[in-house]
């Protein structure tokens, strides 16, 4: 496996207040049902505290599939892939939200030392070092203040989020954020644009690193 002592962050993300004004510039706030007020006072409030932390929205007040099409690529919208409608039910598996309708996520990282691992390998080994995956929603809210962090060759899984089975076993596919090169089902009309898709679990992809956080906390 890789050296996992080199961590490859990217430049600091916009002030909190930015980013509230970002998510309500995009309607973000009104999928949510959380009045644009509220939205500027955590961040303002948020913002003494926390000088480089991500604002996300909980996912079960706005989903993947609501946010996907917001991402903007050579002015072309992120999608999801055809084959993935029931994105929406990979929920949070071994991670723990704060329980409130805004948070904050700090410390990201891309992952790009665990290029060529599988999320099977990547996990235990982001658990050792005391990280946290992102979920689908936080990646897509990180693109979406930041979306040049998404860049071909260098994009990255969200393995946070998981879909459970009605048997209770964790199915094989893995959420993952990356650009599409405008083939097969994507369309031609698509290349370059953000893309939602998964991978399998056990696979390996050497341009596909696994985004982590430090911490996410309601304050």
């Amino acid at each position: 496996m890789p050296d996992t002592s080199s961590t490859v962050t990217v430049t600091p993300l916009p002030p909190l207040a930015a980013q509230a004004e970002r998510l309500i510039e995009l309607g973000v706030h009104e999928l949510a049902r959380i009045p644009a007020d509220d939205l500027y006072a955590f961040a303002e409030k948020a913002g003494r505290e926390d000088g480089d932390a991500l604002l996300a929205v909980h996912p079960d007040h706005v989903p993947a599939s609501a946010l996907a099409p917001l991402l903007r690529r050579d002015d072309k919208p992120g999608f999801v892939v055809t084959d993935m409608t029931d994105v929406d039910r990979f929920a949070p598996c071994a991670v723990e939200l704060p329980g409130a309708p805004l948070y904050l996520v700090t410390g990201l990282d891309r992952g790009d030392h665990m290029a060529n691992w599988s999320p099977d390998e990547a996990l235990p080994a982001l658990t050792e070092e005391d990280r946290t995956p992102l979920l689908l929603t936080e990646g897509i809210h990180w693109v979406l203040q930041q979306p040049a962090v998404l860049e071909r060759n260098r994009c990255f899984m969200t393995i946070g989020s998981r879909l459970r089975k009605a048997n209770g076993a964790l199915d094989a596919r893995t959420p993952a954020i990356w650009i599409s090169n405008g083939t097969g089902r994507d369309g031609r009309e698509r290349r370059n644009a953000p893309k939602v898709g998964w991978c399998w679990w056990g696979n390996r992809h050497t341009w596909l690193g696994f985004a982590s956080a430090a911490d996410r906390r309601a304050r």
